[in-house]
């Protein structure tokens, strides 16, 4: 079995210190954690940004900053930005990461209830163009998906020439679609053959999720994003103790953890 790939998704759009005082918000914090998750053994950082204050931005430049923060920290991690950005976004803020040429970049594909009146919306045409740009710039998308419907639209922009192959996906589960062992093997059965995945699950399957990832050969993601809690009710003092939570387990299975340049070759990029 291949080596696992473990993503930081540190601090999200949605979740703030109110929820965990350590979730990151100004340009050092960022990288402090960037920093923290990668030594733990993180190859992936998924950065969303935000103010000072904690207000979510696409900002290029904000991006720019904590890119740059993050790189100065550690050069080798390969830093993949957000395109969902916040509710309520323009397509043209979301796209603005995708300017600063990243190796990678996160592309949703579909549209979905996020919670009460939210609504996430990401049309045909707002997925073709995103695609269409990340072609353009040589930018590997990470394709999200949050319910098997997901699945089949990627795979029908694949076969219409949007998405090149070998195609990576990101399971967000517990958000639309359950987080259970059942859910994520039917979606891992749905994906063309050569593909790559990763899970996310959210809140309190986080965790469980993770670990179904390193016994089925997938990959995991961890994080303030989608969860602040270490274990029930205890929360997590860094990103950096999620990830060691997860490599931990993986290596007492018996499953190494990928660096930064073994996921870049498990993934395509170079």
């Amino acid at each position: 079995m291949e080596k696992l790939i473990i993503t930081a998704a540190i601090c999200g759009a949605e979740v703030t210190k109110e929820n965990n005082p350590s979730v990151p918000y100004t340009v050092e914090e960022i990288g402090r954690e960037a920093e923290a998750a990668y030594k733990a053994g993180a190859s992936i950082i998924h950065l969303h940004v935000r103010e000072d204050d904690g207000t979510p931005t696409q900002s290029k430049e904000r991006f720019k900053a904590c890119i740059d923060e993050i790189k100065k920290r550690c050069p080798d991690v390969i830093v993949q930005p957000s395109t969902g950005g916040a509710v309520g976004m323009t397509d043209e803020e979301r796209l603005q990461p995708v300017e600063l040429n990243p190796e990678m970049a996160t592309l949703d594909c579909g549209t979905l209830n996020f919670g009460g009146d939210e609504i996430f919306v990401n049309t045909e045409n707002t997925i073709k163009n995103f695609a269409n740009v990340m072609n353009e710039k040589n930018v590997k998308p990470e394709i999200e998906v949050f319910d098997k419907g997901m699945v089949d639209l990627a795979i029908r922009y694949h076969k219409q020439g949007f998405i090149k192959a070998p195609m990576h996906f990101d399971f967000v589960l517990g958000v639309q679609m359950d987080a259970t062992v059942r859910d994520l093997a039917y979606l891992v059965h749905s994906l063309p053959e050569g593909s790559t995945w990763t899970v996310a699950g959210v809140g309190r399957h986080e965790i469980p999720m993770a670990v179904a990832a390193i016994i089925m050969g997938g990959h995991a993601r961890v994080g303030f994003e989608d969860n602040v809690y270490l274990s029930k009710g205890v929360l997590a003092k860094s990103n950096a103790e999620l990830v060691e939570k997860v490599a931990r387990i993986s290596r007492e299975v018996g499953r190494e953890v990928a660096t930064p340049d073994e996921a870049r070759k498990i993934l395509g990029l170079k």
